[in-house]
């Protein structure tokens, strides 16, 4: 068996045992946290720290930002997926049947690269580099870290779709966040001092309004906890 193979039969022995921890609580969980609706009130959170503290003018970041997503989103679906043309697990006729999934949810017929977590670590790379707070920093990179594990859980990808689009994302996330720093400086006054440390300098622009964003996102995992728990309550 060459190198290949082997990974592969690892990945599908890796993703059946981390896919079998399940239940009916994180069923429900997992359901509304890998929903793009549910995550709305973080999209609106990062588009006011911006335009509170860089005005219309954080119109340009949003842009990037847009760009960023569609760049994850399109280079994901359609080079990768379409290129490899992996069976997601949820698909391979060796395992569908093997897998839980939720709500009988599976997916388009291909996996590799997960385009979840290319966005997920997309916007946490670009974001981080344009915050430039530890506290910000760490709640987007669990934020997306999370977001990514529940494909698995949903046994919609494998382990490898995971990383593989975990990777793609950070380029991706640093690429567009170094021509954003090409631009920027058009739109944006920065002082002579944070010209020569351009990107400390648009960090300490936001101040600590970035942090707004991360007790977001603590607010929003609560919430749906609490909304798994009640709706476990209801249907049983």
């Amino acid at each position: 068996m060459g190198l290949i193979e082997s990974l592969i039969e690892v990945d599908k022995e890796l993703l059946l045992f981390l896919n079998s921890f399940f239940n009916s609580f994180w069923d429900n969980f997992f359901w509304m946290f890998t929903s793009k609706e549910i995550w709305i009130p973080l999209y609106l959170t990062i588009a006011y720290v911006l335009f509170k503290n860089h005005g219309l003018k954080g119109l340009v970041s949003l842009l990037f930002i847009g760009l960023l997503i569609t760049l994850c989103d399109q280079i994901s679906t359609n080079i990768f997926k379409e290129g490899f043309e992996r069976l997601r697990p949820s698909h391979d006729p060796e395992l569908k049947n093997l897998v839980h999934l939720i709500n009988g949810k599976r997916g388009g017929s291909f996996g590799f690269v997960s385009s979840h977590s290319t966005n997920s670590f997309g916007l946490a790379m670009f974001t981080a580099l344009l915050f430039r707070n530890k506290t910000y920093t760490l709640g987007i990179f669990i934020w997306a870290a999370i977001n990514a594990y529940s494909r698995i859980y949903m046994g919609v990808h494998y382990p490898g779709d995971i990383i593989g689009g975990l990777l793609l994302g950070l380029v991706l996330g640093r690429l567009v966040y170094e021509l954003y720093l090409r631009v920027i400086p058009r739109f944006i006054v920065i002082s002579y001092h944070n010209k020569r440390l351009l990107k400390a300098g648009l960090g300490e622009s936001f101040g600590k309004d970035s942090r707004l964003i991360f007790f977001t996102i603590i607010i929003m995992s609560l919430t749906l906890l609490m909304a798994a728990k009640v709706m476990l309550k209801l249907v049983g």
